[in-house]
């Protein structure tokens, strides 16, 4: 065990705790000692998923509790909307800058600045979210991850945990390969070089537009989140089919991030109970999203939206062209392809536990 048994236990120990003291003040916890006094140190967090989203937004408003409550109200965190200071896919640069004091974010944003943060966000038919959480708290990945972080002098502590995406919202029927030719899709980053390998359009988009422009026909579908979150935005009014599974994100991890300098400006304490709180935080989106996606797709179900799966020919199709999209990938950057490939290994340790345990 590359762990002391002692060690894995008492960090258990924190994380169940800190759970638990959330999960109580999400239920309704004594209000007037949430209230408290004022935090001797305040830490302005911009977030790029609105909280009121379930998963990802919730994860964010949970983190704050958690470190409120696991610092006696001496550290708190504020929340700011998404957007408020600098576009999301900019908080990374607003860090450094010293514009942002912290940052509640999608690790893949940071992939414009290092491709190897791809590995930990948008990887087709990767690592689902039990695997890719085992990877890193277990494996190396977390490892790899604060190094990524540390070249750009920034602390980045893995922090929340996503579920797989829906594979998308289709105007029509896409069971051929044939059928993504000349469509106008919007996918992200290595899904949308699957998809133009298909020959579909890719249509670049931020998220806030995506609904609008599939509404008005100006584009013939992608993906958009994970159901629940697809369910909260309204996508079943479209009347449109909704295909699963998403093999273009199994999984992604969300990160908190400080300029480098301010996290070590932090007491020692406070630094341990944002760590904490972070794998707290991964704890309950492991736990939640299993029975929220299931209650979303009833939801969207009851809607009228019809749930369709990809057929195997395109599922082929997908892995095939993924994986060519990878090879190069990794073939133009030598730090994805150690990340990817060490992923892969860590993944391949575990197979024969894996296929034994299933029951049949």
């Amino acid at each position: 065990m590359r762990r002391k048994v002692s060690k894995i236990l008492a960090i258990a120990a924190a994380i169940l705790a800190a759970s638990n003291v959330v999960f109580a003040q999400d239920k309704g916890g004594d209000k007037k000692a949430e209230q408290g006094p004022p935090p001797t140190r305040l830490l302005q967090m911009q977030t790029a998923f609105n909280p009121a989203l379930p998963g990802s937004g919730e994860g964010v408003r949970l983190f704050t509790k958690t470190v409120k409550q696991m610092s006696g109200g001496a550290l708190g965190i504020k929340i700011i909307e998404p957007g408020r200071i600098v576009p999301a896919a900019d908080m990374l640069d607003a860090i450094v800058a010293g514009d942002l004091e912290a940052a509640f974010t999608w690790s893949g944003y940071a992939a414009t600045k290092a491709p190897v943060f791809g590995v930990f966000a948008t990887i087709p038919f990767g690592l689902g979210p039990e695997d890719m959480t085992s990877w890193m708290l277990e494996g190396d990945g977390g490892r790899i991850h604060r190094a990524a972080y540390d070249k750009l002098g920034v602390t980045g502590i893995p922090c929340g945990m996503q579920g797989g995406k829906g594979g998308g919202w289709f105007r029509g029927d896409f069971n051929t390969v044939a059928d993504f030719k000349g469509q106008r899709l919007r996918f992200g980053k290595f899904a949308a070089e699957v998809v133009a390998r298909l020959g579909a359009t890719v249509v670049p988009l931020p998220p806030g537009e995506f609904f609008w422009q599939l509404q008005q026909g100006k584009v013939d579908g992608g993906e958009m989140s994970t159901p629940a979150i697809d369910a909260s935005l309204g996508f079943d009014k479209l009347g449109l089919p909704y295909y699963m599974p998403g093999w273009q994100q199994p999984s992604a991890v969300l990160d908190f991030l400080m300029r480098k300098d301010k996290w070590e400006q932090l007491p020692p304490a406070q630094r341990a109970q944002i760590e904490t709180a972070c794998r707290a935080n991964i704890v309950w989106m492991l736990s939640r999203s299993p029975n929220v996606q299931g209650l979303a797709l009833e939801k969207l179900r009851a809607s009228g939206v019809v749930i369709k799966q990809w057929s195997p020919e395109l599922l082929a199709a997908f892995r095939m062209h993924a994986s060519t999209v990878l090879r190069e990938q990794a073939e133009r950057d030598p730090d994805f392809a150690a990340a990817l490939a060490n992923q892969r290994s860590f993944l391949a340790q575990g197979a024969a536990w894996r296929r034994l345990s299933q029951l049949p």
